[in-house]
Formats: structure tokens, C-alpha cells, sequence
């Protein structure tokens, strides 16, 4: 009995065991992102360059179908440029008095408009791959932000010595099985950055993941806020009882 007893529960270790490290991700590189920790925040000027990368570089195949171009005011555009941004895109609409269907120029209120009308269409365009959408893509991988740092980062022009890449396919360090259909996006200077910032790869990559976090992630200041003032408001409540109890015991003896 015993003999089955430990048979059987060496079995069930092993049943979760494998599983586990057969998911497990590469090692990331931790980075020091602004926003993390109970007090972080975003920086509105890397969110403002973010989004220059994604309007320039990532939009060209990735949607980000979750956010709205009014939710660009938060990083301090004003009213105008907003609008402005949304008509560049073209949107369906309709239908019309005549049962129609329209185009006309997007709106604030529209979600960003999509760099392909369907899925299909992505395919086609991409050799068969479908770019993700990068709405909640921060949230959506282990490690997060981290994760998508590595991949914009982990291309390597000559995989190691017995490793075949097929076709079509990069290799990339951090991207599990180490191949990917995307090709590399990013390099040194493919923006350049209204505020002067040096467009490096690496600093392109933390621009782009900083705007994607706060994308998929878009209250975190005003939570952090709101943490902050509670736990002011906890301290000063426990402060508070604890000078009334000590008020009343003192009466009492």
C-alpha cells in the first residue's frame, strides 16, 4: 500500500511538474519601468514617444482595437491634435438614409482603426502570419512588459551554429522556440523624436512598451493614486484609535 501510495503520488508531481517547466519563458532582462511599485507613474513624454513608434513603426501591422483616439488626450494632446490624429484614418459607417454603407474620417470617439479590414486580409499581407492585436498585449505574457522589450530587442541577425531557420522566420532570443514570423521592427534612428530624445534600438523598444502598458493598463495612475490616499487615510484612522484607546483605558485605571 504504501509502494502504491508513493508511486502514485511521485506520478502526480510529475504531472504538474512537466507541464510547469514545459511553460516556462526564457530568462527576461528586467527593466526599470516607470510605472512600477505602489507609487509609480506613467511619464507622459515616453507614453507621447510610445505612441510616435506605434503611429510610425507598429500600426503598419498591429491593431490596438481596445483603445480610442479620444484616450490620447491623456497624454497631453489637446482637443485639436486628437481630432487631427483620428482623420487620418478612414472608418465604415452606416448605414445611410439610402441603406448604404459610407466611409467617412474617423472620429476621437473610434477605436484606432485596424491596418487591415479582417484577419484574412492580415494573413495575406504577412506570409500567412497574423500580427497580433496589441491592445492588452502588456497584460496578455508572462512578464509583461519585460516579455515585449525582449522580443523588440532579441533578434539576432546569425542564429547559433546548428540551429536552421526556415524561410520567412527570424530568430530571436527571447521569443519561445526562438523563431518568429515578425521581422525585426525596430533599429537605431528609425524615428526621430520631437523632444530630442536619442532614438536608439533599445530606447525605441522602452518607448513602445511603455505606450503599450499604458494602453492596456490606462488607470494605473489614477489607482496609484487612489492607493496612496488610502493608505494615508488608514494610517491616520489607526493613529486616531489608537490615541482613543488609550484615552479611555487611561479613565478606566
Amino acid at each position: 500500500m504504501r509502494k502504491f501510495l508513493t508511486a502514485t503520488f511521485a506520478a502526480a508531481v510529475l504531472a504538474v511538474a512537466v507541464p510547469a517547466s514545459a511553460e516556462e519563458g526564457p530568462a527576461l532582462e528586467h527593466q526599470g519601468w516607470s510605472w512600477h511599485g505602489p507609487f509609480g507613474q506613467y511619464d507622459k513624454a515616453q507614453l507621447r514617444r510610445g505612441f510616435q513608434v506605434y503611429r510610425e513603426i507598429c500600426s503598419n501591422c498591429h491593431s490596438m482595437k481596445l483603445v480610442a483616439y479620444r484616450n490620447l488626450a491623456y497624454l497631453g494632446f489637446t482637443d485639436d491634435e486628437v481630432k487631427a490624429i483620428a482623420a487620418e484614418k478612414q472608418v465604415q459607417d452606416g448605414p445611410n438614409d439610402q441603406g448604404d454603407m459610407y466611409s467617412r474620417a474617423a472620429r476621437p470617439s473610434d477605436r484606432f482603426v485596424s491596418p487591415f479590414p479582417n484577419d484574412q486580409a492580415a494573413r495575406v499581407a504577412n506570409n500567412g502570419a497574423l500580427p497580433p492585436d496589441l491592445s492588452l498585449m502588456a497584460k496578455a505574457r508572462v512578464g509583461g512588459p519585460d516579455y515585449i522589450y525582449g522580443i523588440l530587442t532579441g533578434f539576432k541577425d546569425t542564429p547559433p551554429e546548428g540551429v536552421t531557420i526556415p524561410d520567412g522566420m527570424y530568430y530571436n532570443i527571447v521569443f519561445p522556440g526562438h523563431q518568429i514570423a515578425m521581422p525585426p521592427p525596430i533599429s537605431d534612428d528609425q524615428v526621430s523624436y520631437a523632444d530630442g530624445t536619442k532614438a536608439t534600438r533599445e530606447q525605441i523598444a522602452k518607448d513602445a512598451v511603455a505606450f503599450l502598458n499604458w494602453g492596456a493598463e490606462p488607470e494605473l495612475d489614477q489607482r496609484h493614486n487612489l492607493g496612496v490616499k488610502v493608505l494615508i487615510f488608514v494610517f491616520v484612522l489607526t493613529v486616531l484609535f489608537y490615541a482613543l484607546k488609550r484615552k479611555i483605558w487611561a479613565t478606566l485605571h
